[in-house]
């Protein structure tokens, strides 16, 4: 998948300032350093590799390389040593003051970012390194269709955020409950916000969206698509959106995770 990435790359370190509920589904962790001051501002879907600690570990031992290299050197620590890894979209940037927001949605234990994002105290050590946007229209001014579950809307909302105002189209955002729905999200007046609320479904993330959008009517103007979350949801949107004559080309998807399979790190 094509990512733009920033002109620097190098691995930073801050720690957690705060932590702030924004619903029964997303908390907003404050993380602040002077390394972070650093940090390109690349807006839209800006990710981030999140180094941060195990449970029992009291020393964050980041890799030393700013280069793809960072990876093997990773796994060569044991585990009892290596720090967590996670990619996350920058929800918000503030480099003057050395801050970055990130927006984690929970699901209990089921992941180690989840639970150790409903936990975290301020004084906490992170690590991030810098991957990229992979927002990237072939022209400013196409029609666009945003679509992801709880995982990919904080990157959604930041991309909406970052349209320029006189952007048309429609994003269709997945949770699992009403009470995440963000009612005032920021957001160019042409582009429509479609919230999604699971509900009791027992349908894993990204179903509901995906059957939602493979039922609706596709605007007749060049299009940019933009989808992201649980990879059945990008992978199997992608498949119905080309049928109905959307080039290829003319798609960004990101499996962000697959159901029931843990991520490497």
């Amino acid at each position: 998948m094509k990512i733009q990435q920033p002109k620097t790359r190098h691995m930073v370190t801050g720690e957690v300032v705060a932590t702030k509920r924004l619903s029964p589904t997303f908390v907003r962790v404050t993380i602040r350093g002077d390394d972070l001051t650093t940090l390109d501002d690349m807006g839209f879907d800006y990710s981030v590799r999140l180094f941060f600690l195990r449970e029992g570990q009291t020393a964050l031992e980041m890799p030393t390389m700013s280069n793809n290299v960072w990876i093997a050197q990773f796994l060569l620590k044991p585990k009892s040593r290596r720090p967590w890894v996670r990619n996350y979209t920058i929800r918000s940037i503030r480099p003057d003051l050395g801050e970055v927001d990130i927006d984690f949605a929970l699901h209990g234990d089921a992941g180690p970012a989840s639970a150790w994002a409903a936990a975290v105290q301020p004084g906490e050590p992170v690590g991030l390194f810098p991957e990229g946007i992979y927002y990237l229209p072939p022209a400013p001014d196409r029609r666009v269709l945003l679509v992801g579950e709880e995982s990919a809307v904080p990157a959604i909302l930041s991309i909406l955020e970052r349209l320029d105002p006189a952007t048309v189209g429609d994003a269709y955002l997945e949770v699992p409950l009403a009470d995440d729905i963000i009612a005032d999200a920021d957001h160019p007046a042409g582009v429509t916000l479609h919230w999604l609320a699971r509900g009791e479904s027992a349908a894993h993330p990204g179903a509901l969206a995906l059957e939602t959008v493979s039922g609706a009517e596709l605007s007749g103007d060049p299009l940019y698509v933009w989808v992201a979350g649980e990879q059945a949801l990008p992978t199997g949107l992608r498949r119905d959106l080309v049928t109905r004559g959307v080039p290829k080309g003319d798609i960004t998807f990101v499996g962000y995770w697959k159901h029931g399979r843990a991520s490497v790190g």
